[in-house]
């Protein structure tokens, strides 16, 4: 009988936050699967934990999860942790948990601390919906793409970034979203200098030029004001010919109905009146005897 995996989140500061049931976990388990054995050391001296570890990191992390989940299929239970938080989170735990799935063997979690969740409580913006992006690309073409991605984003967005990384990444952001975007900047949650700092992109570059970032940072962003984009959308399809915009919804994946249906919502006319230029006077309007676009000036 195989046996399970368990995620086990450990603290991201405050080892108060260490649960019961993790720590009972560690110790019963046969292994621990650490990304930093030399790190999680400290963790397991403290709560008297002397279970073997092994290391799992990102460059190790498919070779290694074949070799752990083939100690899974032979009986053991095995434990992940991260540095700090909940594994598999911007984390190589995704691959050996996907690994494990595709093989039948158990995995279950133990709940508890996520730096980006924290940061996003503290933060005072929108927590109804929200989007998380861990760690900008590294590669430049690539990091372009997600930022174009961001761009019309209307979510809460939230970003995981190093010190060394933090001016350069604000600078991007504020290239994309502008100067005056709100943002909250978190750093060393749940320490003794927990510092949560509420402004704009604008005030963000401001500070750190006249400070030296310190600390992984969670940078929690405000999303686009959706009335703007719906004013952008508008100013779009504006120039266009009612095919066009049935074209532009039906590039979304949009069926004919559906899309007859938000062309009338975004022209502010009623359906029957595009199906009818559609279908009807849009042959007379090309002999020159109809009356034009429905929801555009006509002459």
């Amino acid at each position: 009988m195989a046996g399970t995996l368990y995620l086990c989140a450990t603290p991201i500061g405050n080892l108060g936050d260490m649960t019961p049931r993790a720590v009972e976990t560690l110790r019963e388990a046969d292994l621990i699967a650490a990304e930093d054995t030399r790190n999680s050391i400290r963790l397991l001296n403290h709560f008297e934990i002397h279970t073997p570890m092994t290391s799992y990191h990102e460059y190790n992390k498919v070779e290694k999860a074949c070799q752990l989940t083939e100690k899974l299929k032979e009986g053991q239970n095995i434990a992940l942790i991260t540095d700090a938080g909940t594994p598999a989170i911007s984390d190589p735990g995704e691959v050996l948990v996907k690994m494990c799935r595709e093989q039948g063997i158990p995995v279950t979690a133990l709940p508890g601390p996520a730096a980006c969740i924290t940061a996003l409580i503290l933060s005072g913006l929108s927590t109804r919906r929200f989007c998380f992006e861990g760690f900008l690309p590294a590669d430049k073409k690539e990091k372009a793409q997600v930022l174009r991605e961001l761009e019309g984003e209307t979510r809460t967005i939230l970003l995981y970034e190093a010190p060394h990384r933090l001016v350069r990444t604000l600078e991007e952001l504020k290239a994309v979203f502008g100067e005056k975007r709100r943002i909250t900047l978190c750093r060393e949650l749940t320490k003794k200098f927990e510092t949560v700092i509420p402004t704009t992109l604008e005030g963000a570059l401001a500070l750190y030029q006249k400070e030296e970032p310190r600390g992984e940072y969670v940078l929690v962003v405000e999303g686009r004001d959706p009335g703007e984009r719906r004013r952008e959308e508008a100013a779009s399809w504006e120039s266009m010919t009612v095919e066009e915009h049935m074209a532009l919804y039906g590039s979304r994946g949009m069926d004919r109905k559906g899309a007859m249906k938000q062309v009338a919502l975004d022209r502010g006319v009623p359906k029957r009146e595009i199906y009818r230029y559609l279908y009807g006077e849009r042959q007379e309007g090309e002999d020159g005897n109809g009356e034009g676009a429905p929801g555009k000036e006509r002459t």
